[in-house]
Formats: C-alpha cells, structure tokens, sequence
C-alpha cells in the first residue's frame, strides 16, 4: 500500500466514485441522479487536495482536505450548468451554500474521508488520518479540523479513537429536511 500526494490522475474516476459512494446518501438529494453527482465530482475535485492510498493500480481510500486556494470537491458554476442545466444548477447551488463552512485557517480542515467498502477497519482511515496530520504540520497548523453528521456513528468513533474531540454541534434546520441528517458535530484534533 502506498500513499500519494497529489491523488494521481489516473484515480480521477475512482475518486469520484469512491467520493459519491460515501456521500452520495447525504448529497444525492441534491446532486442527484447519481450517475451526474458521480460526474460533477470527477469534473471538479481537485487531486491536489487529496492524500490518497493506492495499492497495485487499486484506489483504497482518499481524504481531501479544504484550503483558502479551495476544496477537495469544488462544484464550480460552469460545470453545475453542463451537467444539470441552468435551472437544476441554480436550485442545487443554493442548496449546496446550506452546507458551505468556512476554512478555518487556523486548523486545517479535511473535507471528506473515504475508504472503499472491502477495505474498512484494516487501517486505511488511519493512516489517511496520520497523512493528513503530516501535511497539517507541514503546512504550519497546530490542529486539525472536521465536521461529520450526528448519524454517522461509525465516522464518529473513528474519529474519537484517532484523538479528535468534539467542540462544537451545528444544528441545521434549514438543511436538515434537503440532506437527512440534523446535525454537523465539529472535532478537531491536535497535531
């Protein structure tokens, strides 16, 4: 197993598979039908916000993370209108701004951790986490950042063992009937 910085090219269409099947419960809502939020993703993450762990031309898992020069997945107008159209794009824009955090520039601030569904609990989430840590270090931040749903339990606990403690719960009731959870439970974690 490997880890690589930025996510290589060639893991694009994984990536965004890989991405969509993780978040496409909460985001399918909005980005829906799948086959065109699986698009979107492809079109607009950016490989160098990902540390990505490879294995013999295999994705295992990615974490992207969040910077004042932009996001892992950054749904950018002209791609959002080729792919839903002007009007589907205008509502999901909107949509989306319900979710939109701000970069803590303090803190640096994952934006999605994903590992593929044969691969979990065999450690690959933590050693993206420790990457992530790394490049937090590197880049001069004293912690790390990151929001997960109330109802993602499983993320939770990881994040829990791994060191992250909760500081803050957002609640959403704007958000909460579009994306199905009602919850943002903040955690951040010292590196």
């Amino acid at each position: 197993m490997r880890l690589e910085h930025p996510l290589p090219e060639t893991f694009r269409a994984d990536a965004a598979a890989l991405y969509w099947e993780a978040f496409g419960g909460k985001l399918g809502r909005v980005l829906g039908p799948a086959a065109r939020g699986r698009e979107l993703v492809r079109r607009t993450l950016r490989p160098d916000h990902a540390i990505a762990m490879t294995d013999h031309g295999r994705l295992l898992g990615l974490c992207g993370f969040k910077t004042v020069q932009g996001a892992f997945v950054q749904a950018d107008p002209q791609a959002m209108r080729d792919i839903f159209g002007r009007t589907g794009a205008g509502w999901r824009r909107a949509a989306l701004g319900l979710l939109q955090q701000d970069t803590d520039n303090r803190r640096f601030l994952i934006d999605g951790l994903c590992v593929a569904g044969g691969y979990r609990g065999r450690g690959i989430g933590t050693a993206l986490i420790a990457a992530i840590c790394d490049e937090a270090r590197t880049r001069g931040h004293p912690a790390v950042r990151l929001d997960v749903v109330d109802s993602n339990l499983r993320a939770r606990d990881l994040y829990l063992r791994l060191g992250f403690h909760e500081v803050d719960r957002v609640h959403n009731r704007i958000a909460a009937p579009i994306y199905g959870f009602g919850a943002t439970i903040t955690m951040v974690r010292a590196v």
